[in-house]
């Protein structure tokens, strides 16, 4: 070996740092356990170097350039090798990143879910970006690097965590959709929501010195066939929602309808017909005459009876408001008692021909046919229970 190779070789062991192709690494170990006195140990402002003897955690150096003496370092002391003369200390030197590692991927098909809106049984696909920061560097060794086997890979380092992470975010969906009741279509638009979420109940990761801190570029899908399938139930539950939409605004549309005929009856029955009995039985009048005009079945010659009994309970109802103004009242022909004074102004000409002057007087109708179309008034409604029981009383009292 030449003087300019062992120049060469002195400087090397001299200079000890992270090499520029491991600066991505969240733990990179120097190769060399045989360090030698007045090396120049360099640490990168977003890391820590840890000094470990036979498994044991021995020193910690922070952030700048140190020469590896035990003046200076006073740890150093337990690291030195006797045999080499002083000369030399023999320990593991583990470089570990302090600042936040972001760009962790994570992602993956959830189990089968049914949507609690849709009732339908798909598998949502999630993934997403998260950043973890080393909290605790010896821990973090001790506990969870070294069972890595040193791998120099951070998707081997991070394969634990990540799967550890994933299995809160499952959680954290479920969770999301059975308490807002909200359909796995709807989670594409909760980002953020559910970012923070899943953050919150994190796996705690305290026990191997590191933490997780937020989410990022967080994604939800489906395959085409969820999608479809999700699509349908979604545009069925719409139709179904319209369908009582309508049916809501056509009931309200008949609710206001009706309201505002009653009113209207209302007005009527107290400034034109005095009371609701009179204004009933106009109307049942109104509705008999507009099917007789219109040739129904009213136009027959039992049509014809009804109206005339309508009127007839009509004019009784009306007399006792007439007899209350001081009005004659009025008394259908085929209701007057033989011998009563004839209707009309006084003067007014006879009806119809003469009697002969041998011909008995006409026999009004008998005490049964006038309770017979007593009750037939009752019967349509024309007259109240308590007035078909005075009037009732009142033809019983003629016998």
């Amino acid at each position: 070996m030449g003087i300019f190779d062992f120049v060469k070789s002195g400087v090397r062991e001299m200079m000890i740092a992270r090499p520029d192709a491991a600066k991505h690494l969240i733990v990179y170990k120097h190769p060399d356990q045989n360090v030698p006195f007045w090396s120049q140990l360099t640490v990168d402002s977003d890391e820590c170097a840890l000094f470990f003897k036979d498994g044991r955690y021995m020193g910690y150096l922070p952030t700048g350039r140190h020469t590896l003496q035990t003046q200076n370092i006073p740890f150093l002391n337990n690291l030195v090798n006797k045999f080499t003369g002083g000369d030399v200390f023999i320990a593991e030197i583990f470089f570990v990143k302090t600042q936040p590692v972001r760009g962790v991927p994570f992602g993956g098909p959830l189990e089968s879910m049914e949507d609690p809106i849709l009732y339908e049984f798909v598998t949502p696909r999630i993934f997403g970006e998260f950043s973890l920061v080393v909290v605790d560097p010896v821990r973090f060794v001790v506990g969870y690097h070294g069972q890595c086997g040193g791998s120099g890979d951070n998707d081997v380092v991070l394969s634990w965590i990540k799967g550890k992470f994933f299995m809160s975010v499952k959680t954290v969906i479920g969770q999301v959709c059975a308490q807002q009741q909200k359909s796995l279509l709807n989670l594409g638009g909760m980002s953020m929501e559910l970012g923070a979420r899943i953050v919150q109940s994190a796996p705690n990761l305290e026990e191997i010195g590191c933490k997780i801190l937020e989410i990022g570029n967080f994604n939800i899908n489906f395959s085409a066939e969820d999608q479809r399938l999700l699509r349908e139930a979604n545009k069925a539950r719409g139709e179904a929602r319209r369908g009582i939409g309508v049916a809501q605004d056509s009931a309200r549309a008949k609710q206001f309808e009706l309201d505002q005929r009653f009113q209207q009856d209302a007005r009527y029955v107290q400034q034109l017909a005095g009371n609701w009995q009179n204004y009933a039985a106009g109307q049942a009048m109104m509705g008999a005459g507009q099917g007789m005009a219109q040739g129904g079945d009213g136009s027959g010659v039992a049509g014809l009876g009804a109206q005339v009994a309508i009127g007839a309970g009509l004019a009784q109802a009306m007399n006792p408001a007439m007899a209350a103004q001081g009005q004659p009242q009025f008394v259908p022909p085929h209701m007057q008692h033989p011998g009563a004074p004839q209707q009309g102004y006084p003067g007014a000409p006879q009806q119809g021909y003469p009697a002969a002057p041998q011909a008995a007087p006409a026999a009004g109708p008998s005490i049964e046919q006038r309770l017979e179309r007593l009750a037939d008034l009752k019967n349509k409604g024309l007259i109240t229970d308590e007035e078909f029981q005075a009037r009732k009383a009142k033809i019983l009292e003629e016998i």
